[in-house]
C-alpha cells in the first residue's frame, strides 16, 4: 500500500517517511487509533516503503517487484499475525494461528485495508466468537523471525490488534520484542491500547493516529462514489473522522439502518415508559453479536449528541441522514442540559461494561430502565 493511498493523516505519513530515510526506524512500533482512521493502512504503507528499492522523498514507487508483492500482500519478509480462532474447517485440536487463514486475510485486507474486527471475524465465519492470539501463534513469530531476511533489508512482523494477545503468548514474546534479531522490526496494530498487556505495549514506539481530516474523509467519499460535495461532507461529518463508518453510513442509505430503528425504539419507549416493550427491547439487545451491540452504542452516543446540538439551535452544524434528521428535530427537546450528560455517560459505561464481557442481558435491561428515568428529566 501507498502513502498516497491512506486517506488523510499527512503529517504522520511526513514523518515516518522521513525516519527511513535517515535510517531511524524504532524497532518496534504501535499504530493506535479508534477504529477506521487507518492504522492498519499507514503500517502496510511504512512497509512498503521500507521495502523499496526506488523510493521517493515521500512515497514508495509501487511498480517494482517488492511495490507488487507488498500490494499482494505476498512479500515473503512480511509477516502477519491477526486474532482468529477455531472454525469449522480449522478445529480447535489444529492449534488455530493466522497461517490457516492466510488467504482469506489477503483477499480481505485487499478489498479493503480500512477492515474491521467484525469484518474480520465475519470472513472466517466466527462473528459470535471473539478471536485471540494464542501462545501457539507466539511460537510461530519466534520460529520466523529467526531466518534471516529472504529478498529485503529488513524482516517485518505486523501484528493487527495486539490487544487479543493472551498473557502466555505475550510472555513468549517479551524477550524477543526487547532484543529482536538484527533487521527485524514490529509493527502492532491497534484500537485500544489499554488493553494490551502492559509489558508488550511498554517495549513500543507509539505512533498515535488521530480520526481522519474531515476535508480528507469528504474527498474519498467524492472520488470512490461520485458524490456531490455537500453530501459526501455530511457524511463524512456524521462518520467523525472513521472510514469505515463513512462506509457503514454509505450502506446505510441502500438500507434500512437497524440502529436507527432500535435506536428510535428504545427512546420512543423510554419516554412513554413502556415497560413491556423496554423490557423485549432488552432481551433483542442482548441476542445481539458483541460486535453488533457496540456499533449500536457508539451510534446511540452519537445521535444523542447530535440530538443534543439541535436543541442547542445550532441545527447548521447537525449532519444527520433522512429519517435520523427528521427524528432528531422531534427527539431534540428531551435531550437537554439535565439529561445529556447522563444519558451520554449510561451508553459510555455500558461500552466499557461490554469490553469486561459484561452480562448482555443485564446490561440492557439496565440501560433500558436508566433510559427511562433520564429522558423525562
Amino acid at each position: 500500500m501507498l502513502f498516497q493511498s491512506v486517506i488523510g493523516q499527512s503529517e504522520l505519513k511526513r514523518q515516518l517517511a522521513q525516519t527511513v530515510r535517515e535510517g531511524r526506524i524504532a524497532h518496534a512500533q504501535l499504530f493506535w487509533g479508534d477504529e477506521g482512521c487507518g492504522a492498519l493502512p499507514l503500517a502496510l504503507a511504512l512497509a512498503q516503503y521500507i521495502h523499496c528499492p526506488n523510493r521517493t522523498e515521500e512515497d514508495a514507487c509501487g511498480v517494482c517487484p517488492a511495490c507488487n508483492k507488498m500490494q499482494k500482500l505476498i512479500h515473503p519478509d512480511v509477516h502477519f499475525v491477526t486474532p482468529v480462532n477455531s472454525t469449522k474447517e480449522i478445529t480447535s485440536d489444529k492449534k488455530p494461528v493466522t497461517d490457516h487463514f492466510l488467504a482469506q486475510w489477503r483477499e480481505a485486507v485487499s478489498g479493503n485495508p480500512y477492515l474491521t474486527e467484525q469484518e474480520w471475524y465475519k470472513t472466517l465465519g466466527i462473528e459470535n466468537k471473539q478471536g485471540n492470539i494464542s501462545v501457539h501463534e507466539a511460537s510461530r513469530i519466534i520460529e520466523k523471525l529467526n531466518y534471516k531476511p529472504f529478498e529485503a533489508e529488513y524482516k517485518i512482523m505486523i501484528i493487527w490488534l495486539p490487544e487479543r494477545m493472551n498473557k502466555e503468548a505475550a510472555n513468549r514474546l517479551l524477550k524477543l520484542m526487547e532484543e529482536p534479531p538484527d533487521k527485524t522490526l514490529f509493527f502492532l496494530v491497534s484500537r485500544d491500547i489499554m488493553r494490551i498487556i502492559a509489558t508488550i505495549r511498554s517495549r513500543t514506539q507509539p505512533v498515535r493516529l488521530l480520526p481522519i481530516e474531515e476535508d480528507a474523509l469528504t474527498q474519498k467519499l467524492q472520488e470512490q462514489f461520485a458524490f456531490p460535495e455537500a453530501h459526501a461532507r455530511k457524511l463524512a461529518h456524521a462518520a467523525a473522522g472513521s472510514y469505515s463508518e463513512a462506509l457503514r453510513l454509505v450502506q446505510s442509505e441502500k438500507e434500512t439502518d437497524e440502529h436507527f430503528e432500535r435506536f428510535a425504539v428504545l427512546m420512543r419507549s423510554a419516554y412513554s415508559v413502556d415497560g413491556l416493550t423496554l423490557m423485549t427491547w432488552a432481551e433483542d439487545a442482548a441476542k445481539w453479536g458483541r460486535e453488533q451491540q457496540k456499533s449500536f452504542l457508539l451510534y446511540a452516543e452519537r445521535m444523542i449528541r447530535e440530538s443534543f446540538t439541535f436543541n442547542r439551535q445550532a441545527g447548521d452544524v447537525v449532519y444527520l441522514l433522512g429519517e435520523e434528521e427528521t427524528f432528531a428535530k422531534k427527539f431534540a427537546p428531551y435531550v437537554n442540559e439535565r439529561n445529556v450528560a447522563g444519558l451520554y455517560n449510561i451508553f459510555n459505561t455500558a461500552i466499557a461494561h461490554l469490553a469486561q464481557n459484561g452480562n448482555a442481558k443485564i446490561l440492557f435491561t439496565d440501560l433500558a430502565m436508566q433510559t427511562a428515568r433520564l429522558i423525562r428529566a
